[in-house]
């Protein structure tokens, strides 16, 4: 329904991004879109020019929507976020937009972008205030992240699994906070 809650995850591999809806208390898969690009490898952005896309839980404002964007339409992710400030990462202005070029970003496509775009501008129109985005360098299950062993990236992989499942137990986005260092769910 045009107007409904709606809450995203993005996947680096297979490069999908998701759009849920929510319906009575649970949120609902309504398409996944296909990510035309997004530079740097799995792992989480951590500096200004490494040319990394991030990976966390981020908050979309309706302030943080670009419809001048020049890469068609856009919004900002809200990097640095405070798990990241905490670890003074550094970087921002991190979007996801059209077209399908991008230097840390996810570059969706025109065609793609304003759906989503339209998607998310009529649920904060109905009086959503904030959209929840996770984003993750894959399904977060255990066989995929033993793939990964030897990743750099394993044990922050482990703290996103938890509001990975989370969401996955309950459709539902959790309320994340950072506490120590690490995301917390609630």
């Amino acid at each position: 329904m045009p107007g409904s809650p709606v809450f995203l995850r993005i996947f680096k591999e297979p490069k999908e991004l998701e759009v849920w809806i929510k319906k009575d208390q649970q949120y609902v898969l309504f398409k996944i879109y296909t990510i035309c690009y997004y530079s740097g490898t799995l792992g989480t952005k951590t500096r200004v020019g490494d040319n990394q896309a991030p990976e966390g839980f981020y908050v979309i404002l309706p302030s943080s929507m670009n419809p001048a964007s020049n890469y068609h339409l856009a919004f900002n992710i809200g990097y640095p976020n405070a798990y990241e400030k905490a670890k003074k990462y550094t970087g921002s202005e991190i979007m996801v937009h059209g077209d399908c070029v991008s230097i840390g970003c996810y570059a969706m496509g025109n065609e793609n972008i304003e759906e989503i775009w339209t998607i998310m501008v009529k649920a904060f129109e109905k009086g959503q205030d904030v959209i929840n985005l996770q984003i993750f360098p894959f399904r977060m299950t255990d066989q995929n992240l033993q793939s990964h062993p030897q990743s750099t990236f394993h044990d922050f992989w482990l703290n996103l699994k938890e509001g990975y499942e989370y969401f996955e137990n309950h459709k539902t986005p959790p309320l994340v906070m950072v506490e120590k260092g690490r995301y917390c769910f609630k």
